[in-house]
């Protein structure tokens, strides 16, 4: 009789079992749909395309996770200097980065490839550029084994040069300290110049102008006029190189974290917002260098012939700098490649 009791209750309660570990699996999965993750995104600049990427990037993750995901940005370096923020974001306590993806050359040397000058000739065809699939695979793919998860790459802007004291023909750059970003695509071509080449991070330019430390510096009159950079210095030559790109990293830790459904949405409107950002950006540019003329800042373009001398130049240094480096030279002949097919 006993034996029969058993035999009898024995499905019984692995029926409650099941059911029990049923509504665990439902409870979890509850929660796991009402937990609300955090989302710094960090960038060194404020009001540029790489903020407004950032914004619009931040309105669609909470919209379309329905408030799971919680976006805070943190423009003009308020979570650090670009060192920092990029270790913030590898170790998790950054969740996004919009930075130029030079500034990542200690995670791997080849975030440096898009420093390079001469591969492209318009903020249409850069854009054209940062969607083309072997290039969106080699960048974004970088850096997963230390602790980032690329989504995202756009042109920023053209490059041009702010200076103390006009900078009218190449010959002006002979002897001057020249603020570049941390690559030797911007180094030895402006070594090649006979300047002097000073990595320095975005937030140090206008104390170090204002203080003789540097002459002038190489960035986007993007973040010159928004920045008011005219504090410093009223010359702005536009080389138009190199093409300065923005790239958004994710923390892989948490990415990792998320649930499928908000990995997919991290990857899916960041995608969206790299190719939205194109008449914004290009808007965004117009419109800075009418702010800068506006504000009694003077825009310089080089003569013709030289501005094909200092494009000689540029391409000359570019190419030495990756024949020096195997595995930059590989992956910079798929960009070139690439830029050669998109323009």
């Amino acid at each position: 009789m006993n034996v029969r009791k058993r035999n009898l209750t024995a499905p019984s309660a692995v029926a409650f079992g099941a059911v029990g570990v049923a509504l665990m699996l439902s409870l979890n999965a509850a929660s796991a749909q009402d937990k609300t993750y955090t989302m710094k995104i960090t960038l060194p600049t404020l009001n540029d395309p790489s903020y407004f990427f950032a914004k619009s990037y931040a309105a669609a993750l909470e919209k379309d996770s329905g408030g799971r995901i919680k976006p805070e940005i943190y423009p003009a370096s308020q979570l650090g200097a670009i060192p920092r923020q990029i270790e913030g974001t590898q170790f998790g306590a950054i969740q996004c980065a919009v930075i130029p993806p030079e500034f990542f050359v200690g995670v791997d040397e080849r975030f440096e490839l898009m420093a390079a000058p001469g591969l492209v000739d318009s903020m249409d065809h850069g854009q054209r550029l940062a969607a083309d699939p072997e290039v969106k695979k080699v960048m974004l793919g970088l850096g997963a084994d230390k602790g980032l998860h690329g989504v995202a790459m756009f042109m920023n802007a053209p490059s041009s040069v702010i200076a103390k004291n006009a900078i009218r023909h190449v010959a002006d750059f002979k002897g001057k300290k020249i603020r570049v970003l941390a690559s030797k695509f911007q180094t030895v071509p402006i070594e090649r110049l006979g300047a002097t080449p000073v990595a320095m991070t975005l937030g140090d330019v206008v104390p170090a102008m204002q203080q003789g430390a540097i002459d002038g510096a190489v960035g986007g009159i993007v973040v010159w006029t928004p920045m008011h950079f005219n504090d410093a210095a009223k010359y702005v030559t536009e080389t138009g190189q190199p093409a300065v790109f923005a790239i958004a990293e994710i923390s892989k830790t948490w990415y990792d974290s998320l649930p499928p459904d908000l990995q997919k949405l991290v990857d899916s409107d960041a995608a969206a917002g790299q190719a939205a950002i194109g008449p914004t950006a290009s808007d965004i540019v117009t419109k800075s260098r009418k702010g800068w003329i506006d504000a009694g800042g003077e825009l310089i373009s080089l003569p013709a012939d030289e501005q094909a001398e200092l494009m000689k130049t540029f391409a000359a240094g570019a190419a030495e700098v990756a024949k020096a480096k195997p595995t930059v030279e590989a992956a910079y002949k798929i960009v070139v490649d690439a830029a050669a097919r998109t323009r």
